[in-house]
């Protein structure tokens, strides 16, 4: 079926392909926080690209460094070979991470990070004699990437739907959210520190922790619309795990590197896990690149057997590809140089109150944030829900905001060198979408 010449070959990831073949949103440009599209009208960047774009799009420091690179080197494989560029990002990012995370496996996206911690997970447990310890725990409304480890782990129905039952041994703590307490609450909510209590009461004690290979949980869940964590949650679940033995990742990929004013929430939040998986915003969005933060003993746990021989059987084609490599180390300067996780903090308290204000908009039910990050949950049409979020979505791009509704709740995560005119003004262009869904659906 031919809907709109030119755009029929490419088939969309976590698109409506007919529905946007007919309509289509196209951007032709960026620079700084916003695109332009073809015929040159201006959008502000409301979602940092996908959460990758805290320093702003073509920055030219990403933009040169990788030039720089394609001249020098422009592909080196990393099986039984290396670049220093490799080399320097792990090193270098190592050094930012909490205490004993300092060993660094590289690949290319968040949904290969997490796969690829789950069988750091196992290859660890296995080389401790202990490799009955398979199944894993992540979280309902959780997201891992879409990976068959990711969507065993993550909580989102729509992802795991159609895929049967291929997937890894799970169970699944709650979410943390709690519509009653937590609608309007700025920033973290005070009480539901007792949900990662779950943990121990229902999860360990139905499986027996000697079976458990780790708990993967976000620390702010994004993109099922900015769950925030309540205080002392992350606290709870840390010291359930070391009580029963069991490793704890982070999945940083939305959070890592500057989102919460700090270089990975482990450290907004005081809680050290044993891993941390990375993507997105290491690389400014300008190239594929991600990973996982290992602490030092589980990486030498598995540092075992004949020399000769690969002590983990695992990686990409592109794993540390030295243009990605380029990227992340440009992106680590210009963090640095432009202290962008100052710039942050100073935002967090305007943004705040930025996107609250929009409670008072027709419909919404809930305004949740945390450092660059606000979820804007809207009341459903009655036929369909997500139907409202899809049309809020679209009303933004047409009032030049760039935005994403994960069901009927609408996400602002702009970039971090956002000024607090620019904050407000995307929460006015918001406010229009909403205004427009509220006259023209069933609420």
């Amino acid at each position: 079926m031919t809907t709109n010449s030119g755009i029929d070959a490419f088939w969309m990831p976590f698109t409506p392909n007919r529905q946007f073949k007919t309509t289509p949103r196209m951007v032709a440009s960026a620079s700084g926080v916003r695109y332009r599209t073809p015929n040159g009208r201006e959008i502000l960047d409301g979602t940092s690209g996908l959460w990758c774009v805290g320093a702003g799009h073509a920055h030219p420091k990403i933009s040169a460094a990788m030039k720089q690179q394609i001249d020098t080197l422009d592909f080196a494989s990393n099986f039984q070979v290396g670049h220093p560029g490799a080399f320097e990002l792990a090193e270098r990012i190592g050094a930012l991470a909490p205490p004993r995370l300092d060993r660094v496996f590289l690949v290319n996206s968040g949904s290969e990070a997490c796969d690829s911690a789950i069988k750091i997970a196992l290859a660890y447990w296995r080389s401790r004699g202990e490799g009955q310890r398979q199944l894993f725990v992540g979280r309902e409304r959780g997201f891992h990437g879409v990976g068959f480890g990711g969507i065993s782990i993550g909580g989102m129905q729509a992802n795991r739907r159609a895929f049967g039952n291929a997937m890894l041994r799970t169970d699944h703590l709650r979410a943390t959210w709690d519509p009653a307490t937590q609608a309007f609450v700025k920033g973290q909510p005070e009480s539901g520190a007792d949900f990662a209590d779950e943990l121990e009461q229902r999860i360990i004690a139905l499986h027996d922790a000697s079976n458990i290979a780790s708990v993967f949980v976000e620390p702010v869940a994004g993109s099922t619309g900015v769950l925030v964590p309540p205080k002392g949650y992350l606290k709870r679940l840390r010291e359930i795990c070391d009580h029963y033995g069991l490793l704890l990742v982070f999945d940083e990929v939305i959070t890592g590197f500057g989102r919460l004013g700090s270089m990975f929430a482990a450290q907004a939040f005081d809680v050290v896990p044993d891993m941390i998986v990375f993507a997105k915003t290491i690389s400014n969005g300008a190239a594929p690149l991600g990973g996982v933060i290992v602490r030092r003993e589980i990486h030498d746990a598995i540092m075992r057997g004949p020399t000769h021989v690969a002590e983990f059987m695992h990686g990409y084609t592109c794993s540390g590809h030295p243009l990605s490599c380029a990227a992340g180390l440009a992106m680590l300067d210009v963090i640095e140089e432009e202290k962008l996780l100052d710039r942050v903090n100073s935002l967090a308290t305007s943004f705040q109150d930025a996107v609250h204000s929009l409670a008072s908009a027709p419909g919404v039910v809930s305004v949740r944030n945390i450092g660059l990050a606000a979820g804007v949950e809207l009341s459903p049409y009655t036929d369909a829900v997500g139907r409202r979020g899809a049309a809020a979505q679209a009303a933004a791009f047409d009032c030049g905001l760039l935005t994403r509704a994960p069901g009927d709740t609408l996400i602002l995560a702009p970039p971090f060198v956002s000024t607090t005119e620019e904050i407000h003004e995307m929460v006015a262009r918001m406010r229009v979408a909403i205004e427009h869904t509220a006259a023209s659906g069933e609420l």
